[in-house]
């Protein structure tokens, strides 16, 4: 079993910085409530406001793709992509530990 580290990076567009807050923190409570989902955390930039960061941890591949197949995971993707300026998704692996 191989844990799977995600971070993303949203901006907001222009004043909508807090219409992508309320729909993301909508998507942080459906999310933690996946079998698959160890670690979910919205994380707001000190610099700007609108950029939001994900780090999200998962058990295994199978939960990941669980969870971007969820209803929930969807429906915040329509809901906040005509706010978005920038999206970017990293997947990560650890270097130390």
């Amino acid at each position: 079993m191989t844990e799977i580290i995600i971070n993303a990076v949203l901006k907001a567009k222009s004043g909508k910085g807090e219409l992508l807050r309320k729909e993301l923190l909508n998507l942080v409570e459906a999310s933690r409530m996946e079998d698959g989902c160890l670690q979910y955390t919205l994380h707001e930039s000190v610099e700007n406001s609108d950029t939001f960061i994900f780090y999200e941890r998962w058990k295994d591949e199978e939960a990941l793709i669980f969870h971007m197949n969820a209803e929930h995971y969807k429906y915040c993707g329509q809901q906040t992509e005509p706010l978005l300026e920038k999206q970017e998704i990293h997947r990560l692996q650890i270097v130390n530990s």
